[in-house]
């Protein structure tokens, strides 16, 4: 089995406030990129996890990858024997992590199907994963596993990734928001909510990892009708009317920054 572990965005990214458990109350538009890690599975006597791509060298312990423990959180599967080619940058706020575990959840309802409690082992892995296994345009609340389906009018919508080759943990991100409630997010269509949302971890990222302002400033020089910062960053995304002005924009980006064109799902 192959499967594209998509990368997610946070087309707008509302943070209300902190909990007492030490996760955040938010409000958040994700869409998904038809592009991203890819992963391949057979059949094997036990569990094996090979790495490879770009961004290999990123995943120290194989054992702590969260695709080791998303087949963990899926006991009732035979051993798998998977590689993943890794092509999304790691702590870059495209939920390359959580868009592997997704990756493994979807394998596993080709297979055979998914237990019905799979939404719960999902998010038990991270709040991303659930929206990650579906990979589709939804609208998350709570710590973002509180999912739901919007039609979206941005399907195929050409889309330009840029990260500055910086990890940036999010943890530290959220520690570093104000606390300010600006208000949720706002009512619409999928392109009327994205224009008129925001990401209240912009700042708090730039403050963390300034180059981020940079990639902000490169893409919104090359003419999108959006640029924005995904997730706690350091990734910022840029959607464009067509896929010429993507590809024209792609090559005014710094050589030595990480790009990824696609399609949003």
């Amino acid at each position: 089995m192959i499967e594209t572990a998509y990368a997610k965005i946070n087309l707008a990214l509302h943070v209300r406030r902190r909990r007492e458990d030490g996760y955040h109350e938010l409000e958040t538009l994700f869409a998904f990129v038809d592009d991203g890690d890819r992963l391949t599975a057979s059949p094997a006597a036990r569990d094996v996890l090979h790495v490879k791509g770009e961004f290999a060298g990123a995943l120290k312990d194989p054992f702590g990858n969260i695709v080791a423990q998303a087949l963990g959180k899926l006991k009732h599967v035979p051993g798998w024997s998977v590689s993943l080619d890794k092509r999304l940058p790691v702590a870059a706020g495209l939920g390359g992590g959580s868009a592997d575990a997704g990756a493994i959840f979807r394998m596993v309802e080709h297979w055979g199907g998914l237990p019905d409690d799979w939404r719960t082992r999902a998010a038990a892995l991270g709040a991303d994963v659930p929206a990650c296994v579906e990979s589709v345009t939804c609208i998350g609340r709570g710590t973002g596993t509180e999912l739901e389906r919007i039609d979206s009018d941005l399907a195929g919508t050409p889309v330009l990734l840029v990260n500055p080759r910086v990890p940036l943990a999010t943890g530290p991100v959220f520690r570093a928001w104000n606390g300010e409630d600006r208000g949720p997010l706002p009512q619409g269509t999928v392109r009327e909510i994205a224009l008129a949302g925001r990401n209240d971890l912009e700042a708090p990222a730039i403050g963390l990892c300034p180059v981020i302002a940079d990639v902000l400033a490169a893409l919104r020089a090359t003419d999108p009708w959006l640029a924005r910062m995904s997730g706690s960053g350091a990734t910022c995304f840029a959607l464009y009317d067509s896929e010429d002005a993507r590809d024209a924009a792609a090559t005014r980006i710094s050589p030595d920054w990480w790009r990824m064109a696609g399609n949003l799902r």
